[in-house]
Formats: C-alpha cells, sequence, structure tokens
C-alpha cells in the first residue's frame, strides 16, 4: 500500500460496499492517507481479506460483515468502530446496486424495492447511526454519501435506480443543513461512469450502454475506482473544511457538456 500525504491522519472511517469497486478502492485509499477504516459490506470473505492487505501493509481496519438495509447491522458496525478505535470521526456510505434495460412500466417492484431498499434506506440507516457517534465529539466529522450523474439526470439507469440517487442528494442537503452546527459535514459525489463490478453487472445486461457511458464524458472514458475514492477522501479531510451541502460531481464532464 502507497503511503500517502496524512490527509485522514487518526481519523477513524467507516465505508460501507467496502468488498468491491470504490468502496474497496476507499478502504486502501483513505488507510494510506493514515485513516483507520472500518470496513463494511455482505462479502465477510472478502472484507476480511481486504482489511488483512491493509493491516499487512501498515494501515488500520476492521471488517465488520453487514447489510445497510438492516438497521441493526449498521448500529453493530458503528458500535464496533467506536468501541476498536474510540469514536467515529468519518464515514463514506457507498454501499449501492443499480439495474438498467427496462422501461418505468417494465420494471418489476421487487426491482425498485431491492434499489430503494439498498440506495436510500441503506443511506438513511448510516447517517440515523453515524451522526449521533460523532456529534459531541469535540472533532470535526465529515460524512460522504455517493450518488451518481443518475441523481441529477436521467442518464438510461433505470427509472428506480435514478430516483434513488436524487432521494440520495435530498438526504446529504437535509442532513448538512441540520448538523452543520454540530460540527458534521454532510456532502454527496455525483459519479460518473466507473469501471466497477456492479458496473460490469450492468453492461451485461444491456451491452449497448457502454458507448453510451463513456460518450457522455468530456473525457471519453469510465473512471477508475480509486479516481473516485481520492475525491471522497478529500471532502472527509480537513481540506474541505468548509464544504458541506456538496452534490460534487466526479464525472469526467458528463454533467458539464
Amino acid at each position: 500500500m502507497s503511503r500517502g500525504t496524512g490527509l485522514l491522519q487518526d481519523r477513524v472511517v467507516m465505508i460501507t460496499g467496502a468488498s468491491s469497486g470504490i468502496g474497496a478502492a476507499a478502504g486502501r485509499v483513505f488507510a494510506a492517507e493514515g485513516a483507520a477504516v472500518v470496513l463494511m459490506a455482505r462479502r465477510e470473505e472478502r472484507l476480511h481479506d481486504l482489511a488483512a492487505k491493509i493491516t499487512a501493509d501498515g494501515g488500520q481496519a476492521m471488517a465488520v460483515a453487514g447489510d445497510v438495509t438492516r438497521e441493526s447491522d449498521v448500529e453493530h458496525a458503528v458500535a464496533q468502530a467506536v468501541s476498536r478505535f474510540g469514536g467515529l470521526d468519518g464515514a463514506f456510505n457507498n454501499a449501492g446496486c443499480a439495474a438498467a434495460g427496462r422501461l418505468l412500466h417494465e420494471t418489476d417492484a421487487a426491482v425498485f424495492d431491492e434499489i430503494m431498499d439498498v440506495n436510500v434506506r441503506g443511506v438513511w440507516n448510516c447517517l440515523r447511526h453515524q451522526i449521533p457517534a460523532m456529534l459531541g465529539s469535540g472533532r470535526p466529522a465529515a460524512i460522504v454519501n455517493t450518488s451518481s450523474v443518475a441523481g441529477v439526470l436521467a442518464t438510461g439507469a433505470s427509472s428506480a435506480y435514478v430516483a434513488a440517487k436524487h432521494a440520495v442528494l435530498g438526504l446529504t442537503r437535509a442532513a448538512a443543513a441540520e448538523y452543520g452546527r454540530g460540527g458534521v459535514r454532510v456532502n454527496a459525489l455525483v459519479v460518473g461512469s466507473t469501471r466497477t463490478e456492479m458496473m460490469d453487472q450492468v453492461l451485461t445486461g444491456t451491452p449497448s450502454l457502454e458507448e453510451e457511458f463513456v460518450g457522455r464524458s468530456v473525457q471519453k472514458r469510465m473512471a477508475e475506482p480509486e479516481e473516485i475514492a481520492r475525491s471522497a477522501a478529500w471532502l472527509c479531510s480537513d481540506q474541505a473544511s468548509f464544504v458541506t451541502g456538496v452534490a460534487m460531481p466526479v464525472d469526467g464532464g458528463w454533467t458539464a457538456a
């Protein structure tokens, strides 16, 4: 693990969706920047492998398997962070799921429920338990939620996913307004097309979307997970101390063009 600049030195940060893609990259990036990382996802074996690699490279990491749609799992992960590392200074609420390829009236209600549960209720559950652990600590605290270009545009992803990622921005702004005086900053990333396992699943189902997703970026490529993770690390750091309630595009210019 290459060492960073100490951007998150001595911080404790919880990362959800940490078993692959952006979340796994964030685990590595945040730890390299000096944070103790609490990795949460459903796939326990992958989490433990990542935590072991981070630790072997000189970082601090713990794996807490859980599902963000279950409030008790989130509560447990936050409690583990506080017990093991003494508090919680930051969070990257990145767990998500997506679907594409079907029109609204063709989308099964079960698909809608799953997308809303993971992307919206998952963020809601995280905020409900992370924020109380941060309030009153006397330390600066920051939360970053993963939204998407689908949170500001109809992108070709399913209507349920577009709605869910719009909702993430609403939760982000409301939380930023409610807790700013308490020393907790809350921001969101408007993420463009990124080479992740979830993206691979979408493109396997609807291969025609790849050309569109690449073409709408002014850089004519997809992001690597580490590029998104570095943006989240910056928002969690004191370098972004006057930034809150923001939907920050990390999209290769998709929403600018």
